[in-house]
């Protein structure tokens, strides 16, 4: 069991019936009354992210990950197929199970196969990866400083905000994480 002082990132447990893993934490000390846990955690099953807090000695199942290394292979639109890089088995996974990971897998993408008890939790994207832009609309010149933002379709055909410069064919770096513009890579 883990109780609200362990939290850290990348700490995984259970709370609810469903698994989460901490990206963000913060103690919070109000002037009145107990401490609190302000969290921001993703659930490992969906992918999405909720905001919690807890009040400081609440305690959890403490959840152990297997991590197998896994390669992206193809999609029929339904199910997705990977290969074990141990075992060299294929394995499908329905889409709905990958949740917002396939927003960006690409062919031959290596990735960590979540397991829990044997059985399949989830993929493990890199954090940062690089995409090329297939469409945008064309950045105006001079629209370098500005902080706005435009819609670009990537390679995987996931729709990302990217500042006005990006034009099509760049390469730019994603976070996975929270599906947002890094940097242009080139």
């Amino acid at each position: 069991m883990i109780d609200t002082s362990d939290f850290k990132n990348g700490v995984i447990f259970e709370w609810e019936g469903q698994i989460y893993k901490i990206i963000w934490f913060q103690h919070h000390k109000p002037g009145k009354g107990g401490a609190v846990m302000r969290t921001k955690m993703r659930n490992i099953r969906t992918g999405s992210i909720i905001e919690q807090t807890f009040k400081s000695g609440v305690k959890f199942r403490e959840v152990q990950i297997e991590r197998r290394k896994k390669q992206y292979l193809y999609n029929d639109g339904k199910n997705y197929f990977f290969m074990d890089l141990e075992n060299y088995e294929e394995i499908q996974i329905p889409k709905e199970q990958l949740g917002e990971a396939v927003k960006f897998l690409k062919e031959n993408l290596e990735i960590e196969g979540l397991y829990i008890d044997g059985g399949y939790l989830g993929v493990d994207l890199p954090i940062n990866m690089e995409f090329k832009v297939t469409y945008t609309v064309p950045g105006v010149k001079g629209d370098t400083v500005s902080s706005v933002m435009k819609p670009a379709t990537i390679e995987t055909g996931a729709e990302v905000a990217v500042p006005l410069f990006i034009d099509i064919d760049d390469v730019i770096r994603i976070d996975t994480r929270t599906g947002e513009y890094v940097e242009r890579v080139s």
